[in-house]
């Protein structure tokens, strides 16, 4: 019989300021394993001195990196989280009572993001705060599929009505500005070459409008707008994102020695 009831999945790149918090909150697994993409600062060291089981795997896609956590954890029930991210102690409690649960085979989590230490409630984040993504899984159950925006795919014959459980999983993704554009940009640079290798299309209109929609519903419609300034900034730069996708999909299929 298998010891290891829930193994943590972690992706992990150059994520010393974060991996800290996030081992920490979930020290009580039975089992750590971070998947690295040749981090060149102490991330592994750090995951190493927690116990963590290492694997060194260069970035192709997020679905994949996923999927070989998958293939190197052992637990009966795998919990994925992000380096920036941490368990609250009431989810602990609600995850150690969700894994003693056959009738289901996935959980969602709900995710509750900070952006410069301020808690962000609506806009772009108020899905994941109010529907969550699934995150806790049995073995064997599905797969994660998808470059950038990755979803876990039951098998066919898997439970698919997954519980959402009640507590939360905190973010910290955007620290500093700085930290936001860079991740903009590498976010979206992955998301349009995701949509050139399908053959997706672009014109100016989409390049001019879709970014001014994007805001607009973020910020008045999903009410970012009550969140003070940090909700206007995460507002625009979620536009600016959106922008990018769109001007690099145009870039990679007109001019596309650059």
């Amino acid at each position: 019989m298998n010891s290891i009831k829930l193994s943590v999945i972690i992706l992990t790149k150059n994520e010393e300021k974060n991996i800290e918090r996030c081992l920490n909150s979930v020290r009580h697994a039975d089992e750590i394993v971070v998947i690295d993409d040749n981090s060149e600062d102490e991330t592994v060291d750090i995951a190493k001195r927690y116990g963590a089981k290492t694997f060194q795997k260069k970035l192709g896609d997020f679905a994949s990196q996923r999927n070989f956590g998958l293939d190197k954890a052992q637990g009966r029930w795998i919990l994925f989280i992000d380096a920036d991210e941490e368990l609250t102690t009431q989810l602990v409690t609600e995850i150690n009572s969700a894994i003693n649960n056959d009738n289901n085979d996935s959980f969602f989590i709900k995710r509750r993001d900070f952006f410069m230490g301020k808690e962000i409630k609506h806009g772009d984040v108020k899905s994941a705060r109010e529907r969550g993504f699934i995150r806790l899984v049995k073995r064997g159950s599905g797969k994660w599929v998808g470059n950038v925006h990755e979803v876990y795919q039951p098998n066919v014959g898997a439970h698919r009505d997954a519980p959402l459980l009640k507590s939360f999983i905190n973010h910290y993704p955007h620290p500093t500005i700085k930290e936001f554009l860079s991740e903009v940009n590498f976010y979206s640079t992955m998301r349009a070459k995701e949509l050139y290798s399908s053959k997706k299309t672009v014109n100016i209109i989409e390049i001019i409008f879709v970014p001014f929609a994007k805001f607009f519903w973020n910020y008045f419609i999903r009410l970012g707008v009550l969140d003070g300034p940090e909700g206007f900034i995460y507002a625009f730069f979620m536009s600016f994102h959106s922008f990018l996708v769109r001007a690099k999909l145009y870039q990679y299929k007109n001019y596309p020695k650059y």
